[in-house]
């Protein structure tokens, strides 16, 4: 008797790289894919390409990712491995994360010393990052999904994040008291609901 195929509630189960070399190669995709940022590229690969991780654990780790010293991203990656393979994990998702784009970037640097001020390589350079800019924004938009299921709620959390801007973007607050703050505040209201 064979097996029966996968109902919807199976292929929507979590499952993680087979192996760290797998989770290294994925990092490695990611980070050569990346121009100035690659969390649209993250959660595209992590979440929807790959299935390891859900919308909200992507969300979750992210949102740890970001409170830890370090690229936000790599900092999901090294989370991503710890919890799949320990160590091993760790070790696989920093050199993929790392190796070949410090190759490259050292190889284009070497090369391209004369040419950075070549208005063909400037206008290059503004339009990834617009592209850059739009990937960002983009995942902004399907990173806040998961906010209708949480707890704190879409006003509350654009508030919070209204109060943030204009504390550090505005009033020049120093960010880690105001971040820690402003956490307090979101437990205490999503407690409360």
């Amino acid at each position: 008797m064979t097996a029966p195929d996968p109902t919807p509630a199976d292929a929507t189960t979590q499952r993680g790289p087979a192996s760290p070399w797998e989770l290294a190669l994925a990092c490695n995709r990611l980070a050569l894919q990346g121009f100035g940022g690659v969390l649209a590229l993250a959660q595209h690969e992590f979440v929807d390409r790959r299935g390891w991780l859900t919308p909200a654990e992507f969300v979750d780790l992210l949102a740890v990712s970001q409170l830890l010293p370090g690229p936000n991203v790599i900092n999901l990656a090294l989370m991503l491995g710890e919890r799949h393979f320990g160590a091993r994990g760790v070790l696989a998702a920093l050199a993929g994360m790392l190796s070949l784009p410090l190759l490259l970037a050292l190889g284009v640097v070497s090369l391209a010393q004369g040419w950075l001020t070549h208005p063909l390589l400037a206008g290059a350079l503004r339009g990834m990052g617009l592209a850059a800019a739009g990937l960002l924004l983009g995942a902004c938009w399907k990173l806040a999904q998961p906010l209708r299921a949480s707890p704190l709620s879409w006003p509350r959390a654009l508030g919070l994040a209204g109060i943030a801007f204009v504390l550090v973007g505005v009033l020049r607050l120093p960010l880690t008291p105001t971040l820690l703050a402003l956490v307090a505040a979101g437990m205490a209201l999503a407690w409360r609901s």
